[in-house]
Formats: C-alpha cells, sequence, structure tokens
C-alpha cells in the first residue's frame, strides 16, 4: 500500500506537511491537543505583509475569469491561484474573480507565460 504524502511525511521528523508550491509551506506548524489526548496538526494563521505597488501589477477581470486562469496566465501554473489570492484582501478566492471589471493586484517576480 502507498501512503499518502502527508502521512508520509509525519513519520519523517522536522518535515513539514505541505509542498514547496503550497501557500502553507512556510506557515508554522502548531498542534492542538484534544481532550481524549489525540494530537491535531494544524497550519498557524499566516499574517502577510501589505503587498506594494512596485510589486503588483493591476489586473481588471473579464467575464468568466477564475483565479486558476489568472495563475495559469500570469505563474503558468493554476495551482498558484493563492500568490493571487494573498495579494489581495479576499477571504474567499472566487472573490477576486466574481465580477468583470473588478481591478485585483497580480503579485510580480514571475514570467508572464
Amino acid at each position: 500500500m502507498i501512503e499518502p504524502f502527508e502521512s508520509a511525511l509525519d513519520s519523517v521528523p522536522g518535515s513539514h506537511p505541505y509542498p514547496r508550491t503550497s501557500r502553507y509551506h512556510d506557515a508554522e506548524i502548531g498542534v492542538h491537543r484534544r481532550a481524549d489526548g489525540t494530537e491535531v496538526r494544524y497550519a498557524k494563521r499566516r499574517l502577510l505583509p501589505k503587498l506594494d505597488d512596485e510589486h503588483a501589477e493591476a489586473h481588471v477581470v473579464s467575464a468568466g475569469e477564475r483565479p486558476d486562469h489568472l495563475a495559469q496566465r500570469y505563474f503558468g501554473d493554476p495551482g498558484q491561484w493563492w500568490r493571487i489570492a494573498d495579494a489581495n484582501p479576499v477571504l474567499d478566492p472566487r472573490e477576486l474573480t466574481d465580477e468583470a471589471g473588478r481591478v485585483i493586484a497580480v503579485p510580480d517576480g514571475f514570467d508572464h507565460v
């Protein structure tokens, strides 16, 4: 039987449960102990600095765009949508593109595709 990736990492002391491409890779891991003694690991809340205009470009959302579409366009990887979500003050990434004409920030430092 092949173990899931996260379970395999749990057996390696000091390993991080999230892959390098995850928004939680650098997040601190906390441990919550339930009343029955069971430990539950979780990623602690990330507090991000505000992205300045110098390190972002504005994107005007078109009808039908989704965060993963934008990540593919700007970063060449639809799984990197969270970089755009992190650059904008939204809780739900769908808020980024739910309204055509909305202007959102896209962090730079990545090659456009």
